[in-house]
């Protein structure tokens, strides 16, 4: 009976080991759902030996606190999340970018200011804050548009925390209903829905918020230390998977649109549009993080200096395994 037992057992375990052994290690990667987040979605095709578990937030802040409380190993986020965590003492490292663009100030339709006229908007916003009623801007607080909205604000003197009504509006999907309401005058917001503001004719153009440190910089791949320590080849898959999306996106860009589609709900004109404010960008900025993070203090967005942490921070390895290059030509 004793030797029946045995045999039984060996034939398990014949039978399960291999199943066991094809079974690929995963890791999960949460993004927002914005057009120039929506590459994400693409990764698990470029990534044979591991399982990438794409997971779809509503915003970059979602993604950050998911990160942080150990809910997700890798996150898309921005370069202003970056800042704004180690500011606040978290544990992140920045181990690829990923697309940047993707922002657009609109105005209300009633707004009697022209395309790019900062002068007329300075006037208008002045004009308003002496009759006692501020003028209102929103954005989503913490996202890279509300940092582009401020710096680009700054640049041509108007003082966001004293000369205008600032209006939180988390979720991006919502600006459009904001504006036809009347409830904001002007909205810093991201691709896709800035270009559903302006095809379905709930605001106009204003500007392209470029004008400033951040420049057109936009998205940011962190994980954690821990996760680096335990699971270095978790993260490099990921890394790579980027880079050959990235890669693959460029060459087929239908590929991008159908994600974006797929993603956001809206339809492919509005995406077709929106991707002429984007572009793949896997490289890491560090010259320009610098600045956004100098940037981010004089705006007292953060209050500490975090460019030494900003620096260390940066880890290079998994971008140049990814791309064969060395890091000086990845943006260091």
């Amino acid at each position: 009976m004793f030797r029946k037992l045995l045999i039984v057992m060996f034939v398990l375990i014949a039978a399960v080991t291999p199943a066991a052994a094809q079974q690929k290690p995963t890791i999960k990667l949460g993004y927002a759902k914005c057009a120039h987040c929506t590459p994400i979605s693409l990764t698990p095709a470029y990534s044979p030996d591991v399982t990438i578990e794409p997971i779809a937030f509503n915003t970059g802040n979602d993604v950050l606190t998911a990160l942080l409380s150990h809910s997700i190993d890798v996150a898309q986020v921005t370069y202003l999340h970056f800042a704004t965590a180690l500011d606040k003492g978290f544990d992140v490292v920045a181990v690829s970018g990923q697309v940047s663009g993707g922002s657009q100030i609109v105005l209300a339709n009633d707004v009697p200011v022209g395309p790019d006229d900062w002068t007329a908007l300075k006037a208008l916003i002045a004009k308003d804050k002496a009759a006692g009623t501020l003028f209102r801007v929103a954005a989503s607080r913490g996202n890279a548009q509300d940092i582009h909205m401020r710096g680009a604000f700054l640049t041509h003197g108007i003082d966001v925390n004293k000369d205008v009504q600032f209006i939180n509006i988390p979720n991006p999907p919502d600006d459009a209903p904001a504006l036809r309401r009347g409830e904001v005058d002007l909205i810093c917001t991201v691709e896709p829905f800035a270009t559903q503001i302006l095809q379905t004719g709930a605001g106009k153009f204003f500007a392209y918020p470029y004008d400033q440190a951040a420049g057109k910089l936009t998205n940011l791949i962190l994980t954690r230390s821990d996760v680096i320590a335990h699971d270095p080849a978790g993260v490099q898959a990921v890394v790579t998977a980027i880079v050959r999306s990235n890669e693959a996106i460029t060459k087929d860009p239908q590929l991008w649109l159908d994600a974006i589609t797929k993603i956001t709900g809206l339809d492919k004109a509005i995406a077709t549009a929106a991707m002429k404010n984007l572009y793949p960008d896997s490289d890491m900025h560090r010259a320009q993080a610098l600045a956004i993070a100098s940037m981010m203090k004089d705006l007292h967005y953060i209050s500490h200096d975090v460019s030494a942490d900003v620096t260390k921070d940066m880890d290079y390895q998994f971008l140049m395994v990814a791309t064969g290059k060395p890091r000086d030509q990845l943006g260091y």
